[in-house]
């Protein structure tokens, strides 16, 4: 090939093709990669120096290369170069000057420190010249890692019924928590660590959804500016835990082992927010770090003139048609399960994997399938976003019956009601599990994931504290992220220092918290919300590693006991949610099991529900009268006259204990605070 130091071909007899990626044995170690673009492919073991030693893949099968190397052990780092034609006009972009990371790589290490390098063209990615700048020692690279040896102990397997999400990032969650130590503050040690695992116990969090983990690289245009993606949404390794989260470098693997570990040990699952849609190296002006040097035409999708189609708003979308991203997406989603015992995957832009070729969106796609049929995936839970940045993709309701979904309309009914918008037929169905949306494809109501925040977008604090983004932080001129935030600020934007302001987006915000909490569907909450967290009205911190987006665990200093108050607050929701089976139901409520109330002392009719004035709903189970209130000013409300019932909650005082635990006659009226909930356990008549 022309290369310093290349070996002469390997002449040993032909290896196993699968699995993918670099395995060690007794004498060595066997590498497979797949490329069906290539002519030929050099694995290249690298040292500490950067020094390179190319050792020619000669075996190639089923459009794999392959060969074993010997002497390799676990530690080495590698990449791949890949020998062929480059014509960007026809997606072909194989260039031999980029060190390429292993798709399979379950280890990987450093980041992209010099773009020209990085790039895989000159002057202009679709009629300039290859690049002829060697990229090693610019981009990171793979690992080579020993198979796992120990046994995984048994999952938690928390029923869906039972289920209550915290969505957190790894990082932000403990980067300032006083009893991790500092030097585990922000990694998977610090999520491990009994404080927090305490912490989690306490507010009745099952499961945690841990934002990207999967090793990352920031994009080309984060990286021109001196930023990062800190959430994570930008792949690079599939199968490798990201090794800025290890407070120990190089240590990812064992310390993700132990983080999952830990919280096992406290029946606490762990799910993660899994993103086979993009990768990191942006459109065909982005960088050639492994796929697209390996071979773009199979791993993505491509519009006319070998362009990148886009989905997925991020510059290039994985194809869900190819056996390659099929092949990739499930072997790497197995490897979390059997490797580290992870317990489901949130899918970012699930939409995308429906749409094979960024064609029509199709329930039933080979890689939507393969994944919900896989006898090990499918003893998982597994959670669709169910949309993309296309119209087209908006699917909620649309996926097959192994999924649940992340219920946007349920967020969309529940910030409506509190600011005084919206209809009550729309609560109404979101706060009884969306059968309307899920029941006729033979789902359950836990397969709506109901959120009311999440991480893009405003925190539960700032819903009732901004009405307009203020992203400036963010580098954008604040043009990125949504406008349509459904928020209020109670009069004034942004923080304020007077008493009565503070104490009705509070209220506010315990109203939506207790809705979300106790409403039929699976919960999920924001980590850090509980806290009473904070982001400065910036509703799309993607890119801001700081005070920002980490946790602040301290007393607020407007209102110091406010986190602390929430903290106690989400810790009664969550066990009045499990005192019940009424209120983490496995079925949807018959017709019999439940009576809406108008706050006139009447059954709800057909008419009530065309009110597009009405702002106060009641529900009526058969244990429980849950009374709504989504107007700016008190209502007065006849209890129903079947039986006496006890108050257990009001969202409109701090601890959410009622003024009174003493029965209510039916037929007696109360007065709903504004924006407020309160629940009344039913008695059984005398």
């Amino acid at each position: 090939m022309g290369a310093p130091g290349v070996l002469t071909p390997l002449s040993s007899p032909i290896v196993p093709v699968f699995p993918l990626g670099a395995h060690v044995d007794s004498s060595g170690a066997r590498f497979a990669v797949a490329s069906t673009s290539a002519d030929a492919v050099e694995v290249c073991l690298v040292d500490d120096d950067l020094v390179e030693r190319r050792v020619e893949l000669t075996e190639r099968t089923f459009g794999v290369w392959h060969g074993h190397v010997p002497g390799v052990r676990p530690g080495q780092r590698y990449g791949y170069r890949v020998h062929g034609r480059y014509a960007p006009w026809e997606g072909t972009r194989t260039n031999p000057h980029k060190i390429l990371v292993d798709p399979y790589a379950t280890r990987i290490t450093g980041r992209v420190t010099d773009l020209r390098a990085a790039r895989g063209w000159v002057d202009d990615p679709m009629t300039g010249p290859a690049s002829t700048i060697d990229s090693l020692g610019s981009v990171p690279l793979s690992v080579v890692e020993a198979a796992a040896s120990t046994p995984l102990p048994p999952r938690p397997d928390v029923p869906w019924s039972e289920t209550v999400v915290s969505e957190l990032h790894v990082k932000g969650y403990t980067m300032r928590h006083p009893e991790v130590p500092e030097e585990h503050r922000g990694t998977y040690l610090g999520l491990a660590h009994p404080a927090v695992i305490e912490h989690l116990r306490r507010i009745g969090v099952t499961a945690v959804e841990l934002l990207p983990v999967c090793a990352n690289a920031s994009e080309p245009s984060l990286v021109e500016r001196g930023a990062r993606n800190y959430w994570g949404y930008s792949t690079l390794g599939f199968l490798a835990p990201h090794a800025d989260y290890a407070s120990v470098p190089g240590a990812e693997t064992a310390e993700f082992r132990t983080m999952v570990d830990a919280l096992h040990a406290a029946g606490i699952e762990v799910i993660l927010d899994f993103v086979p849609n993009h990768t990191c190296e942006g459109g065909v002006g982005g960088t050639t770090l492994s796929y697209r040097g390996l071979d773009a035409r199979a791993y993505y999708s491509l519009g006319g003139n070998g362009h990148d189609a886009d989905i997925t708003g991020t510059g290039n979308t994985l194809d869900a048609g190819s056996p390659t991203v099929i092949r990739l997406v499930c072997d790497a989603m197995r490897h979390w399960v059997t490797r580290y015992g992870v317990d489901g995957f949130r899918i970012d832009l699930a939409s995308v994997l429906g749409r094979p070729r960024s064609g029509a969106f199709d329930p039933h796609s080979s890689l939507l399938t393969a994944i919900a049929v896989d006898p090990v995936l499918s003893t998982t839970k597994l959670i669709a976003e169910p949309w993309d940045a296309t119209g087209e993709g908006y699917r909620v309701g649309g996926f097959g019956v192994a999924w649940s979904e992340w219920n946007g309309r349920y967020r969309d009914a529940v910030r409506d009601f509190f600011r005084g918008h919206g209809h009550i037929a729309e609560l109404a169905s979101r706060v009884t599990g969306s059968s309307d949306i899920y029941k006729l494809s033979g789902r359950r109501p836990w397969a709506s994931v109901n959120f009311v925040t999440a991480h893009d977008g405003f925190t539960l604090r700032d819903l009732v504290t901004y009405e307009r983004k203020h992203n400036e932080a963010n580098g954008e001129h604040n043009r990125d992220g949504t406008d349509d935030n459904r928020s209020q600020n109670f009069g004034v934007e942004g923080e304020s220092t007077s008493p009565v302001v503070r104490a009705r987006r509070r209220a506010a915000a315990r109203a939506m918290h207790a809705t979300l909490l106790l409403s039929i569907g699976t919960p999920m909450i924001v980590g850090g919300d509980e806290r009473w967290r904070t982001q400065g009205g910036n509703n799309n911190a993607y890119c801001l590693d700081d005070e920002t987006t980490w946790v602040d665990w301290a007393p607020d200093a407007l209102d110091p006991g406010a986190a602390e108050a929430m903290t106690a607050f989400t810790a009664r929701l969550t066990a009045i949610r499990r005192s019940s089976p009424d209120l983490h139901r496995d079925t949807f409520l018959a017709d019999t099991d439940v009576r809406w109330w108008n706050p006139g002392g009447r059954a709800m009719e057909p008419h009530d529900w065309h009110d597009g004035h009405a702002r106060t709903l009641g529900l009526l189970t058969l244990e429980w009268l849950f009374l709504l209130n989504g107007d700016g000013g008190a209502q007065p409300c006849v209890l129903p006259g079947s039986a006496a019932l006890v108050p257990v909650l009001d969202s409109s005082r701090e601890d959410g204990c009622p003024v009174t635990d003493r029965p209510l006659k039916g037929g007696s009226t109360v007065t709903l605070p504004p924006h407020s909930l309160l629940l009344l356990r039913r008695l059984p008549a005398s």
